[in-house]
């Protein structure tokens, strides 16, 4: 039961049972200041800092006639008014005074563990550990002090990102202890549980929303997934097959027929390079002008037809900027449809290495509009797409002029912005549900538009903050707010510094493709430097076998899609959504449950030929051997080709789940 109770000097909310926030005079919980905020950015990294002045502490507390309260310092020159909806599913705290800065304080049980933050990469459990929440490029290798993270951030860039860097963070916090919060707020915020027994939530407004929720994990992940609206479910054709990811112009359809001939099962044809190829220092990057490059992909309309008739779809790209040597700029830009500088009409550009590409402002329903119906409507799903990479929604600077609105602001939003542009133009050709669009940035509310996640652009490695390992955090983390599907870039995809792909890598990426909603490779930054799919006999037979796992478990998977629409649960989940009552799952990032009925524990280090597994309640079975296991934990032989993948006696997929083996 959720309960503002005023009290002697203060205010106390009381939530699952507990007092979370107790706010007296002895312990003051919230206190206001006034910030001047420093936002610099580099190629959509960010770093921010404030020069806040702290008010006078709130000591006392008049109640007022609807159970709320004001707060105000001792000479009444401050004041918070704080108030709970009529329903109990909301808590508000308005600065009266003018002050633009909050900071509330949360109490937790000694053994309390907390997770959220929306998609975090390198920590699921937030204990520890202060997480802005300010989407960005998540950074290359995200730990300082290594020599790949070092290197990316040589330039003053700070691009080699940290464990708190992510391109989805989301201010909402679940607690072990039978409770959740989410600020409706969109403005940068600090969730500090660095503390011990203290969250500290710090937010640049001086009005703060939070949406309060009680229950078991999975029930607070139902409710959370709940707020936005029913999830989309997934294409049937994405679950029956790979999504081969190839960027070689005409060539990519010779590659893709020699897979197919080799025996892979293929759903997809994934060319990010169908509006043609920039080359620069980073890397082969795209040309930003969103429709068909005819020079480099001659016939594309017949060749997607050809494609379609044999139950192959073909996808392509899109991002929220127009490049400015591109056709569709000056079309833009014509029409007002790009955000401008501070001091004049001119279209802000912002640099993304080596050329210069304008921001599509979505504050602008005339632009939002435009972009749905004359970009994705005609150039894309008109001529033949039936799916893309709707890349970033990170960069939105913040020294730059809006139709509508303060960038501060909207800097968050501005991944859902792009999500419902995304969803406008699939749901104007009454497609929804059968094109496959993927998105790598989020905050609150993107749940309600984007189908499916990506985790964005991990390095080619096994490294601990940016390889393989981040992306089973990235599901577990972003699928506890209400995402139900994720996937990523089977292979990795930045390859920097001498940092390229080994086969074992490629392999054991494979084995997570398959066991994941999507499996969808890619050719990274610098394809040229890097292996691939098809660059060996041994990659080639790993790729055909795994692609055809993947396609015999889509019964299992439309199983998956079904619960996540009425349940509300995460296809990959962690696993105290399913086993709330063993707290020895409480910190495990690094496997999930695929589904109530199968535990995936990937091989995420180089050379392991072992693995460490816990199986919770149940008897649970070794695909590969047949044996069975008791709960607890287990070394389990893990060689390239047999992943430790255990499934649940009794399940009724087990038969299914018995004939992967062969």
């Amino acid at each position: 039961m959720v309960r503002l109770e005023p009290e002697e000097g203060g205010v106390t909310l009381r939530l699952a049972g507990r007092a979370v926030l107790r706010h007296a005079p002895d312990c003051p919980a919230i206190s206001v200041a006034s910030g001047a905020p420093q936002v610099t950015m580099v190629r959509g990294n960010f770093r921010l800092s404030d020069d806040a002045v702290a008010a006078m502490p709130l000591c006392g507390a008049e109640v007022d006639g609807t159970g709320g309260a004001v707060l105000a310092s001792t000479d009444g020159s401050v004041k918070v008014a704080i108030s709970l909806a009529p329903d109990a599913s909301r808590l508000t705290l308005t600065a009266l005074s003018g002050h633009d800065r909050m900071t509330i304080y949360l109490t937790l049980a000694p053994d309390d563990i907390l997770w959220g933050g929306g998609e975090q990469m390198s920590y699921l459990a937030l204990n520890g550990r202060n997480f802005p929440i300010w989407t960005s490029e998540p950074g290359v290798g995200r730990e300082p002090g290594t020599p790949l993270t070092d290197s990316a951030s040589a330039d003053g860039s700070f691009a080699g990102g940290d464990y708190w860097t992510t391109n989805y963070p989301e201010p909402t916090v679940l607690c072990s202890g039978g409770w959740a919060i989410s600020l409706a707020n969109a403005e940068y915020v600090e969730l500090d549980a660095r503390e011990e027994g203290r969250l500290r939530i710090h937010v640049w407004s001086g009005e703060v929303a939070i949406d309060l929720f009680e229950g078991a994990p999975a029930d607070l992940t139902r409710q959370l997934a709940a707020r936005f609206g029913p999830r989309q479910a997934l294409p049937d054709w994405a679950i029956g097959g790979a999504v081969v990811g190839l960027k070689q112009g005409e060539a990519s359809f010779e590659r893709l027929e020699k897979l197919i001939d080799a025996g892979a099962a293929v759903s997809g044809l994934w060319c990010e390079d169908w509006v043609g190829i920039r080359e620069t220092s980073f890397g082969r990057r795209l040309f930003w002008d969103w429709q068909w490059n005819a020079e480099r992909y001659p016939d594309l309309p017949a060749r997607i037809a050809a494609l379609k008739a044999r139950g192959i779809r073909f996808l392509g790209y899109v991002n929220p900027y127009l490049a400015v040597d591109g056709p569709l700029y000056p079309e833009a830009a014509a029409k007002g449809y790009f955000a401008r500088e501070l001091e004049s009409d001119a279209p802000y550009l912002v640099d993304f290495g080596e050329f210069h590409a304008g921001v599509v402002d979505f504050t602008n329903p005339a632009a939002c509009h435009w972009f749905a119906e004359e970009v994705i409507g005609k150039r894309m799903l008109d001529f033949g797409l039936d799916g893309w990479m709707a890349d970033f929604g990170e960069y939105l600077p913040t020294d730059l002029r809006l139709f509508d609105g303060d960038p501060m602001q909207e800097h968050n939003r501005w991944p859902v912005r792009w999500a419902e542009v995304n969803a406008r133009a699939v749901a104007s050709r009454g497609k929804t549900g059968d094109v496959l669009w993927f998105m790598r940035a989020g905050h609150k509310g993107v749940q309600a538009h984007c189908p499916l996640l990506w985790a964005g652009d991990q390095s080619v490695d096994f490294s601990r903050h940016d390889g393989i390992g981040t992306v089973v955090t990235a599901a577990l983390s972003s699928g506890l707010v209400g995402n139900a599907f994720s996937h990523s870039d089977v292979g990795g995809y930045t390859s920097l510094f001498g940092n390229v792909r080994s086969e074992e890598l490629m392999l054991r990426w494979y084995e997570l493709g398959a066991f994941s909603p999507v499996f969808r490779t890619h050719e990274g930054n610098r394809p040229d430097e890097n292996l691939q799919i098809d660059s060996t006999p041994a990659l080639i037979e790993g790729f055909v076998r795994w692609s055809r796992v993947h396609t015999a478990l889509a019964p299992y998977v439309r199983h998956l899609v079904a619960e996540a629409q009425a349940a509300g649960l995460p296809a990959q989940s962690a696993l105290f959504l399913h086993h709330p009552e063993d707290r020895e799952t409480f910190t495990i990032q690094d496997q999930y449950l695929y589904g109530a009925d199968l535990m995936v524990a990937p091989v995420i280090e180089a050379g392991a030929d072992m693995r460490q597994v816990y199986l919770p309640q149940g008897i649970w079975r070794h695909i590969w051997s047949g044996a069975d296991y008791a709960p607890g934990w287990h070394e389990v032989p893990a060689p390239i080709g047999e992943p430790a993948v255990f499934y649940r006696e009794g399940s009724p997929f087990a038969p299914l789940f018995a004939e992967l083996a062969q």
